[in-house]
C-alpha cells in the first residue's frame, strides 16, 4: 500500500545509477589497460605497428574527454556540490552533444541549481533524442512546475500517463498541481483512476476529501476523509480537515474527539491547540482550556514564535491585555513576523488603541500576505476615526499599486457614501467593476449609491440584474422587497421577495423588519408590531429598526412605548433627525404633553 503523507514529492537522484557507471568506467579503463599490456595472442615474428587513422584517434580521444569529464562531474554531485560538478558535465555534454543520458543529466543538474532556461532546453534535447523516455519528461515537467509554468507541467505530465498510464506517482503530482489550480474537475478524474488501480491509495482518498470540501460537498467528504482514516487512523492532515468539517457544521463535540486525538498525536501542534481551545470555549469546558494554555506556556518561552497561537487564543477570548503583552514580545524578537504583527495591531484595534493598532498595521511588508488585509484594517480605522483624507489616500494608493483588489474599491466607495460624495463614489465603483463587472458586492454597492442620490429606478434595475448572476442573493431580495414596502407599491411581489430572502437568511434583523413594514403598508398593524419586535431583538441598535418599531407602536395606540423608540432612534443618530423629532411631537400630544 503506498501511503503519501506530505504534499509535494520530489523524485530522489539515483546514486545507485552513479555508481554503476563508476564501474562501468572503471571496468572499460580497465580492459583498455590490458588490451594494450597483454596481446590477445603472442606474436609469431616483430613486424612494424601500422599507424592508427587519425579518425580512430580523434574518437577515442572525445571518448577519454567525455568519460574523465563525467566521471569528475558524478563525484562531485555524488557529494551535493552541484556548483563544482557543471564545469566537468558541461564538458562531457560537449564532447558527446547526442548522449540522452548526458543530456538528461545536465537538465537535472541546471534545475537544482535553479538555472530552468538552461535546463528546460537540455530536458527538451532529451525528448527529441528519444520522445518515449519517461525519465526525461518528468525532469521536463518538474522543471515547468519549479519555474512557475504550471500549464507546461501539466501537459507533460498528462503525456507522461500517456505513454505509461500505470504510474501512480506521476498521478499523484499531477493531482496535486489540478488541486493547487482550483481544477477540480479534472484532479477528481485521476484521483478515480488512481482509486480504480490502488482502492487502498491513502493520499488519493484524502485529496477526494480536500476536494469536496473545497465545494461544499460535506457528506462526501466527509466519507473520504473517513475513509482516509481507515486506511490510516494516524493521518495528521486528514484529522485536521475533518476536525474543521465538523467544526463548519456545528459537531463540536465530534470535531473535540479527532483534535483531542490529534494533541495526542503531535504535542507540539499548536494549531490544533489553538482549534480544541475555541472548541472547549464553545462547549463550555473552561477548565480544559486552562490546561492547553498552560501546556502552551510549558512548551515556549516569551517572546517564542511558537506563542503565537497563546496570542491568537487569547485575542479570541477578548484577553486583549494577554494577547497584546504575547504578539509583542513575539515581534519584539521577530521584527519580520508579519502574521504575529499584524495580529497585534487587530488587539490594539479591539481594544480601542487605534494609533498603536495603525502604527503596527503601517509595518506590514508589501511582499507578506497579511499586506492587503493590513491596508483594509488601516483604512477602515481611519474611517471610524473619520479621518477621511488619510483613509482616501490610502486607498488610492493601494489602487494604484494593486487594481485587482475589490475591497479597496468597496470601501473607497463607502468612504465616499459616508461623505455624500455620490458622484465619487459612482465613479470609484465604476473603476472597480472594470476589473470584474459581475461582482455582486460592487452592483450590490452601486444599487445603494444610485438610491441614495436619488435615482431609485435605477437602483432597482441594478439589484435585478444582480439577481440574474446570483438568484438566491438575500441582500438584494430584501432591497428590492424593502423599497417596495417604503414606497407602499407593489406589496405582493415585495412580499414574496422577502420571504424569499428569509428563507436563505431567517435570522436577519434588517430582513425581518422589512417583512414588518411589508405588513405595516397593508395595515396589518398586529403582525407588523411581532416582526418589528422580533427584529428589535436580533438588531438592537439599528435607527431605522427602531424608528418602524415606533411606528408600530404608535398605530397600536402604545404611545409611551412609541415614545420611547424614537427617542431612541434619535440617540441612535437617525440620518433623518428632524422626521424624528416630528414624530416625537407627534406622540407627545397623543401623550397630552
Amino acid at each position: 500500500m503506498l501511503t503519501l503523507k506530505h504534499h509535494g514529492h520530489r523524485f530522489i537522484r539515483d546514486r545507485a545509477v552513479i555508481i554503476l557507471i563508476h564501474l562501468f568506467l572503471a571496468m572499460l579503463f580497465f580492459a583498455a589497460s590490458c588490451a594494450r599490456i597483454t596481446p590477445s595472442s603472442p606474436p609469431t615474428r616483430r613486424e612494424p605497428s601500422s599507424p592508427k587513422p587519425a579518425e580512430e584517434i580523434k574518437k577515442q580521444d572525445t571518448r577519454r574527454q567525455v568519460y574523465t569529464n563525467f566521471a569528475r562531474a558524478s563525484l562531485y554531485m555524488a557529494r551535493n556540490q552541484d556548483k563544482e560538478a557543471l564545469p566537468y558535465l558541461t564538458e562531457a555534454v560537449r564532447h558527446d552533444p547526442d548522449s540522452l543520458y548526458l543530456n538528461k543529466k545536465m537538465a537535472a543538474l541546471l534545475n537544482r541549481l535553479k538555472d530552468y532556461k538552461k535546463a528546460v532546453f537540455y530536458a527538451q534535447k532529451s525528448i527529441e533524442l528519444d520522445p518515449a523516455d519517461i525519465r526525461a519528461r518528468i525532469v521536463l515537467a518538474e522543471i515547468y512546475s519549479l519555474s512557475g509554468e504550471e500549464g507546461l507541467s501539466i501537459k507533460q505530465y498528462e503525456k507522461i500517463l500517456e505513454l505509461a498510464p500505470e504510474y501512480q506517482r506521476v498521478r499523484l503530482i499531477l493531482t496535486t498541481i489540478l488541486i493547487r489550480n482550483g481544477n477540480f474537475d479534472e484532479a477528481q478524474k485521476h484521483l478515480g483512476v488512481l482509486i480504480q488501480q490502488n482502492p487502498d491509495l491513502v493520499i488519493a482518498h484524502y485529496y477526494m476529501g480536500r476536494i469536496y470540501l473545497e465545494q461544499g460537498k460535506f457528506s462526501e467528504s466527509e466519507k473520504a476523509y473517513l475513509r482516509t482514516l481507515e486506511l490510516d487512523e494516524e493521518m495528521e492532515p486528514a484529522l485536521f480537515d475533518l476536525g474543521g468539517l465538523y467544526q463548519m457544521q456545528k459537531r463540536n463535540e465530534e470535531a473535540m474527539v479527532l483534535y483531542e486525538r490529534l494533541v495526542r498525536l503531535s504535542p507540539e501542534n499548536l494549531a490544533v491547540k489553538e482549534r480544541l481551545i475555541n472548541i472547549y470555549q464553545k462547549v463550555g469546558k473552561q477548565e480544559k482550556i486552562q490546561e492547553q494554555i498552560d501546556e502552551i506556556i510549558k512548551q515556549s518561552e516569551p517572546g517564542d514564535p511558537k506563542r503565537q497561537a497563546l496570542g491568537l487564543i487569547y485575542l479570541r477570548r477578548g484577553q486583549l491585555d494577554e494577547s497584546i503583552q504575547e504578539l509583542k514580545l513575539i515581534v519584539s524578537a521577530w521584527p519580520n513576523d508579519q502574521k504575529s504583527r499584524f495580529y497585534l495591531a487587530a488587539a490594539y484595534t479591539e481594544k480601542g488603541e487605534y494609533e498603536q493598532a495603525l502604527h503596527h498595521f503601517a509595518m506590514i511588508k508589501k511582499n507578506s500576505n497579511y499586506f492587503i488585509d493590513s491596508q483594509i484594517q488601516m483604512a477602515t480605522v481611519l474611517e471610524h476615526l473619520e479621518r477621511y483624507e488619510e483613509a482616501i489616500g490610502l486607498l488610492r494608493k493601494a489602487i494604484e499599486s494593486d487594481r485587482s483588489t475589490i475591497d479597496f474599491y468597496l470601501i473607497l466607495a463607502s468612504i465616499y457614501e459616508t461623505k455624500k460624495e455620490y458622484g465619487e463614489a459612482l465613479r470609484v465603483i465604476e473603476a472597480g467593476m472594470e476589473q470584474d463587472e459581475e461582482n455582486t458586492e460592487l452592483i450590490f454597492r452601486l444599487g445603494v449609491v444610485l438610491d441614495k442620490s436619488g435615482n431609485k429606478s435605477e437602483a432597482i434595475i441594478q439589484m435585478r440584474r444582480l439577481l440574474e448572476i446570483d438568484p438566491n442573493n438575500a441582500e438584494a431580495l430584501n432591497y428590492i422587497g424593502y423599497t417596495y414596502a417604503e414606497q407602499g407599491i407593489k406589496l405582493d411581489e415585495a412580499m414574496k421577495l422577502i420571504e424569499k430572502a428569509l428563507k436563505i437568511k431567517p435570522d436577519s434583523g434588517y430582513i425581518i423588519d422589512s417583512l414588518g413594514w411589508v405588513f405595516y403598508q397593508q395595515g396589518f398593524y398586529e403582525k407588523a408590531l411581532l416582526s418589528l419586535e422580533k427584529a428589535m431583538a436580533i438588531t438592537p441598535n439599528d435607527p431605522t429598526i427602531t424608528e418602524h418599531l415606533g411606528d408600530a407602536y404608535f398605530k397600536t395606540k402604545a404611545y409611551h412605548k412609541s415614545l420611547e423608540m424614537y427617542q431612541k432612534a434619535l440617540s441612535l443618530k437617525h440620518e433623518d433627525e428632524q422626521k424624528i423629532k416630528a414624530k416625537i411631537k407627534e406622540v407627545m400630544r397623543f401623550l397630552g404633553n
